[in-house]
This record gives structure tokens, sequence and C-alpha cells, in this order.
């Protein structure tokens, strides 16, 4: 029997293609330096930023200060610009994310959210729409960890006092969150409602995993798992349940 529900973020509950990007492009072009010297400095600090050792102004200090451009008021322009971009994903949430998340808490069902995330997103999330929704949240940037160790999984679950065959993981299915969640006996679906071709998407349609084309799909699944559809049956004789298509 599911009891919680434990989503992603990005490209699951919002997406960062429905509004103007704010990357690595933008950043380089406000700097005044290539794309690709920027990048350079930009793209190791990933791992730091996503797991706490580093923070968005000291990474851009740093980037500034070696092409010798540094200013305050350059910095904060950045600074707000990408703030300001990540606050713009909150409205443009597909039309059904808000009344998915609500239908789950009027059924009772706990709500869990693994981030994977930087400073100045975990900061956006905390003061975002979706964020009363959430009874644990498990920012990689705040727990010093992130998908797809199990550690992270493991930390929302216990906050949540709940197990692993307790849960449904939905996610788009970046950084193997998918894989990682079905290896710790999680039912995992993927979010498919905002995958689209020609964005740059860090993933496409993963058929391995049940796909759900719509926030409410996830409301429909869950009917399905405690016993309101037909079950399928695998080889083995174990449930499982197809692919959702609610168009």
């Amino acid at each position: 029997m599911v009891r919680a529900v434990i989503f992603d973020m990005f490209e699951t509950l919002i997406t960062h293609f429905e509004s103007p990007l704010y990357f690595g492009t933008q950043m380089a072009e406000d700097i005044g330096i290539s794309e690709e010297k920027f990048q350079s400095m930009w793209h190791p600090t990933e791992y730091d930023r996503t797991v706490g050792n580093a923070t968005l102004e000291e990474v851009l200090v740093k980037i500034l200060e070696e092409n010798h451009i540094y200013s305050v008021e350059l910095l904060d322009k950045i600074v707000k610009k990408r703030i300001s971009a990540k606050e713009e994903c909150f409205k443009h949430l597909h039309p059904e994310i808000i009344s998915m998340l609500s239908t789950l808490k009027e059924k009772g069902y706990l709500i869990g959210l693994i981030s994977n995330c930087f400073s100045e997103e975990a900061e956006v999330i905390r003061k975002s729409v979706l964020f009363p929704y959430f009874d644990v949240l498990c920012l990689s940037y705040e727990q010093g960890m992130q998908k797809p160790d199990e550690e992270i999984y493991q930390k929302c679950m216990k906050e949540l006092a709940v197990k692993a065959e307790e849960c449904l993981y939905v996610g788009d299915g970046g950084s193997n969150e998918l894989e990682a969640a079905k290896k710790l006996g999680m039912k995992a679906v993927q979010a498919a409602w905002y995958l689209k071709q020609g964005t740059r998407q860090p993933v496409g349609r993963k058929p391995e995993f049940v796909q759900v084309e719509t926030p409410l799909g996830v409301i429909k699944l869950l009917v399905g798992y405690s016993g309101g559809l037909t079950p399928l049956l695998d080889r083995e004789g174990k449930t499982i349940i197809t692919t959702v298509y609610d168009k």
C-alpha cells in the first residue's frame, strides 16, 4: 500500500523551459566572456554547488575576479537575474500540479521532495507556492548529498516514517533518480508531462518505467495500486502497472 508520494522538483513539478532561461549562456553574455571560457570555470563547480560546499555568489565572485571584471554591481545583477529566472518557473506550472498536490493531501498521502539543487534554488523552493504541500524536503544543497545516492532517499523516508515499499517516487528521470528509487524498493514512475523534443532537458522517455502523461495521472495510478484498476502480472506473477496515458 502506498502511503507517501515523493517527487523530484525540476522538470517534474516545475520546468525551466516554459520561461526565459538564465543558464551559462546568458551569464557568460552578461559577464562579457565567451560561453566556453565561462563553462570551463562554472561546470567544475556543479558538485560543490549541489551539495552545499559553495554558493552561487561564491562561485561567481571567483569567476569575475579571475577575469578581472569583478564589481558589486555586476555580481548583484547576475545573482538577481538567476534568482528571478528560478522564481519565474513557478509561474508556469502545468495546470494540474496544484490540483494533484491538493488531492494527495485530501486523500491523506504524505508528500516528500528530493531535489538536487543549488543555493539559489533551495531558497526559491522554500518561498514558492509549492512549499506548503511538502511534509518533508530533502534538498541536496542543505543535506550535503545528492541523487542518486541512496542516503538522501533513506533520509526522506526516515523523516516521513515510511518504508520503501510504501513509497511512490515520481520524477522526470534525471540523475538516475528512478533507477535508484526502484533499487531501494520504491514504485518509480516517470513524469512525462514536461518532456519535450528539442529542449535541453536532461533526459527523454524511459520505456522501462511507467510513464505518467499528466499530473492527475498520478492520482489515477495510485487508484490502480490500491486495487481500483485491474493489475497486470509479469512473468513471475508480480503485479505491475503499464504506462498511464491520460491526455
